[in-house]
């Protein structure tokens, strides 16, 4: 079984991606095994991952396709979550959704994806994605 992690932000359309790249994977109904981990960075009201409309469309999207999914949250800084989750769940790859950002919205904001690109130790699928 291949273990993908898709890091799903709030952005129902970028998950939808992020989910049908991952289903598009050759042979993903009988082999592939999902984890949508959503990171809360504040989460006053206490929801959790599965109240997310994103993960909900996501999580959709791969049941229909026939893939073995489950959800996962954590709080924190993002990328770090996700680099954590990933190695102790063992996973073969992370899935993150990319987005076109100009060089000063890069610069002030930073970006998730680039941050799990340059420090994972296991490969990384980035779906595209719209520009902001």
């Amino acid at each position: 079984m291949y273990h993908v992690v898709i890091a799903v932000d709030e952005e129902t359309d970028r998950a939808r991606r992020q989910a049908s790249a991952v289903a598009d994977l050759p042979k993903a109904a009988e082999e592939v095994h999902v984890t949508l981990l959503h990171v809360f960075t504040e989460n006053p009201g206490g929801a959790s991952a599965t109240q997310v409309g994103s993960v909900r469309r996501a999580e959709e999207l791969l049941e229909n396709e026939g893939i073995e999914v489950e959800v996962a949250e954590r709080s924190g800084d993002p990328a770090a979550a996700v680099l954590d989750f990933a190695e102790a769940e063992d996973a073969d790859c992370i899935c993150v959704g990319g987005r076109n950002r100009s060089p000063a919205g890069k610069a002030i904001f930073g970006s998730v994806s680039q941050s799990v690109i340059l420090q994972a130790d296991r490969p990384v699928l980035v779906t595209g994605g719209e520009t902001e």
